[in-house]
């Protein structure tokens, strides 16, 4: 740990909170996030905060000026740096002993091996890709890794209204939806509605709220996890970012104590 930072004191809350071996579990966890927007940003702080010891930081994006209402790496002094760049600095400063990977690419479905190829215990999915959201789906379950799917955030006003529950009983969420189509059709996923899927998935209840009269959406409301062309704000992609680090913790937390 940085000679300026005393893990035990910084973290030591978490023993606290859950018990003793808490903080040990933590820094024993790999978790990835895919996609460092304005979900999978807030996830990967809240992770460093919790004392996550190894943290993969997925996405090829860049920061821009639309990114400063939602991204809580988005800094004026960090504009055009590469998302994981920018992440992984703000993790070190938080937590210099955790360990990040940043893997400056974007998720598909045929580079996931190597994506994972540091083997994360858990993935958090918070990309925009009907399809990379499909395969990391798909790739988490035929490799026994727990994944945390977030749906669309763009288009919603009200944190309150934020669930976490299984991806088969999603609701208003065009975006969840189609992955769930495409799990069913491609991949054997249970057809009948009352069956679960045995994945978490993050998403709102709320109804979308389309643009405001007078402007134009480009995309499909709730078609994609960004927030181009039909409005968003922090409390909610935040709230989305948040609830998902927090089932990751929970995953993690349960799992053995390292030796």
């Amino acid at each position: 740990m940085s000679d300026r930072i005393d893990g035990a004191r910084a973290f030591g809350g978490l023993d606290r909170l859950y018990g003793a071996g808490a903080l040990a579990r933590a820094s024993g966890a790999h978790v990835a996030v895919v996609g460092i927007g304005g979900v999978g940003s807030w996830a990967a702080e809240a992770l460093a905060r919790s004392g996550v010891g190894r943290i993969a930081l997925v996405d090829f994006d860049h920061i821009a000026e639309s990114n400063l209402n939602r991204q809580v790496h988005a800094l004026d002094v960090t504009l055009g740096q590469a998302k994981v760049v920018a992440m992984a600095q703000r993790i070190a400063a938080i937590n210099p002993d955790c360990r990040v990977q940043q893997i400056e690419q974007f998720a598909t479905p045929d580079n996931l091996d190597a994506v994972f190829a540091s083997a994360p215990h858990i993935v958090i999915d918070a990309c925009d890709g009907v399809q990379a959201k499909t395969a990391i789906v798909q790739w988490c379950r035929t490799h026994g890794v727990a994944v945390i799917c977030c749906g669309a955030a763009g288009g919603k006003t009200d944190a309150t209204k934020i669930r976490c529950e299984d991806l088969a009983h999603t609701q208003y969420d065009p975006l969840l939806a189609k992955v769930r189509a495409r799990l069913r059709k491609f991949h054997a996923y249970p057809r009948d509605p009352r069956k679960r899927f045995g994945v978490e998935a993050v998403f709102s209840c709320e109804a979308i709220q389309k643009p405001a009269h007078g402007l134009v959406c480009d995309a499909e409301p709730g078609s994609a996890l960004n927030c181009h062309g039909y409005g968003s704000i922090v409390t909610v992609t935040a709230t989305f970012g948040l609830i998902a680090a927090g089932r990751a913790l929970h995953i993690a937390l349960a799992r053995a104590q390292p030796a």
